[in-house]
């Protein structure tokens, strides 16, 4: 889709992790080192010239959810563009099959060849404008493992629904929403006519597919939404909520500009045209012309659950350049103000936010998608039992994204070091920090305010050159007192590392990462830090 603006199986071809172990409470720069391997530099873009830090407070906003994995493409754990050449994808919209498992479909999708980034260019390598992964992972504080995929015979992750790929005719078909009804799967998706400036679009019509082979196999039905000459039919976009025999069908218009309006159906009556009843801001009425939104412009992007936890329907969506949260009591509301669950400012070019079908007790995880590197994140986020968001990620700057130097923002650093500004080289978005030297200890920091006697989780994605033999992730006092860490050797790919705080009688923690580079030019990079309750 255009843009607005661990487990198991390994890392993506081409990048595997090299030796790393885990420890807490060892003191920073203590025990003998090993002699290293030859360094190997990352890509161009770090710099090694020393840096001025000055640790500002910053005003704006920071995302509240976490980075938990990310789902495909290279550095992935779920290794997609190995098994099934899915370098870059979007969307990962999830529903639960009825058979204990979840699936998970992707828009468009791009192989080996993808140079990135960003999407939408058939050149890009083995184009299908959708494809399916599964999982049955009810642990997903680690991340969600994908078991299998509808293949072709050539094993890579097939397309399920067609798409004639001509612009101005179809360019393509993306999946918009999933639900099952006993062992039949059913999959809205929007007809795309053509691509235009960013966040808009003309689809051709919203239709639905269905699967009796739990997605490996779909068939195209004839129930469609035909959009008019105006582009304002409210049902181009859909999203799918089970709730007292109906299912409620929340739409946008096409592109990210409209509306959201609802209608619902009889759960068994899905593909019946006839059974719809949309909601005229009164009752359910017979006709489509009659519906009225429920949620004023801009609208786009919807992911609906019922959340038995807060006795609420969540709705999330992309509102301007953010993914926002509303929630209300019935499906037609009155919905709460948006609550801002990922700014822009921190996740450049995201997309897509889509609810995982086991969310509970007030955790709810969800899908993100990044225009850059055009792949898809499994976030985190908490709510309370009115549905206000809770216990959001500490650290400001998460991502780096906000400023193009240290010092400008929340994060320090020791010298040569700093934030590298090529989106090729960082985790998610466009930036990462740094640091590289060959010698003395070298490493990136924030000073975040905390409840005193609290336990907390650090977690952040840290990688190294090869020749890296002694890394720390932690926390300690202001005064340099470590509290916990982890220790790590060499990192060959982004990975993630996580660790239990007690802040004890502090009320400021001072979070890091860092590396000793006394065995020739090592380096370290560090994206998408977060410190939550536990």
């Amino acid at each position: 889709m255009k843009p607005h603006n661990r487990k198991a199986f390994g890392v993506a071809a081409g990048l595997a992790v090299a030796a790393l172990c885990a420890a807490t409470a060892i003191a920073a720069g203590g025990g003998d080192r090993a002699t290293a391997a030859a360094a190997t530099p990352p890509a161009a873009t770090l710099k090694t010239g020393a840096v001025s830090m000055v640790n500002e407070a910053h005003t704006a906003a920071s995302t509240p959810a976490v980075v938990v994995e990310k789902l495909t493409g290279p550095d992935a754990p779920n290794n997609t563009w190995g098994r099934w050449d899915i370098k870059a994808a979007d969307l990962g919209i999830l529903w639960d099959d009825g058979q204990g498992q979840v699936l998970a479909a992707f828009g468009d999708t791009f192989g080996n060849a993808w140079a990135g980034p960003g999407g939408g260019a058939p050149a890009n390598g083995n184009w299908r404008s959708n494809v399916l992964t599964r999982s049955s992972d009810r642990n997903l504080a680690d991340g969600m493992l994908f078991n299998s995929a509808p293949q072709s015979p050539q094993g890579i992750a097939k397309q399920l629904i067609p798409s004639k790929k001509i612009n101005g005719d179809e360019i393509t078909t993306i999946p918009t929403a999933a639900i099952s009804v006993g062992r039949r799967q059913y999959m809205a998706f929007m007809s795309v006519k053509q691509w235009g400036d960013p966040g808009k679009w003309d689809t051709n019509y919203a239709g639905i597919a269905y699967s009796d082979d739990d997605g490996e196999n779909w068939t195209v039905s004839k129930t469609r939404w035909e959009n008019n000459a105006a582009g304002t039919d409210p049902f181009q976009m859909q999203s799918y909520v089970r709730r007292g025999g109906y299912v409620y069908v929340f739409g946008t218009q096409n592109g990210r500009n409209g509306p959201a309006s609802v209608a619902r159906v009889p759960a068994q009556r899905l593909l019946d045209m006839s059974a719809y009843r949309y909601w005229d801001g009164r009752g359910w009425n017979r006709s489509e012309s009659k519906a009225e939104p429920i949620i004023e412009a801009p609208v786009s992007e919807l992911s609906v659950q019922y959340d038995a936890y807060s006795h609420r329907y969540l709705l999330m969506t992309l509102s301007g350049p953010d993914i926002v949260l509303r929630t209300a009591k019935s499906p037609q509301g009155p919905w709460t103000a948006p609550q801002t669950m990922a700014y822009a400012a921190d996740y450049p070019g995201l997309y897509g936010g889509y609810f995982h079908p086991w969310n509970r007790d007030g955790e709810l995880y969800f899908t993100m998608s990044s225009w850059s590197p055009y792949n898809v994140y499994l976030m985190r986020l908490q709510i309370n039992r009115d549905g206000t968001i809770v216990n959001p990620n500490l650290v400001v700057d998460p991502s780096f994204e906000r400023g193009v130097a240290m010092g400008d923002g929340a994060w320090s650093c020791t010298n040569n070091c700093g934030i590298d500004t090529a989106p090729a080289s960082a985790f998610s978005g466009d930036h990462n920090a740094f640091v590289r030297y060959n010698s003395g200890w070298r490493n990136i920091y924030q000073d975040v305010a905390v409840q005193p006697h609290t336990k907390y989780r650090l977690t952040g994605f840290i990688r190294t050159s090869t020749n890296s033999d002694n890394g720390y992730f932690g926390a300690r006092t202001t005064a340099g007192q470590v509290i916990s860490e982890a220790h790590f050797v060499s990192v060959g790919s982004w990975t993630r590392f996580t660790v239990d705080v007690d802040s004890g009688a502090n009320s400021t923690l001072q979070l890091y990462a860092g590396v000793w580079t006394n065995s020739g030019d090592i380096w370290l990079q560090l994206d998408d830090v977060s410190l939550v309750r536990r």
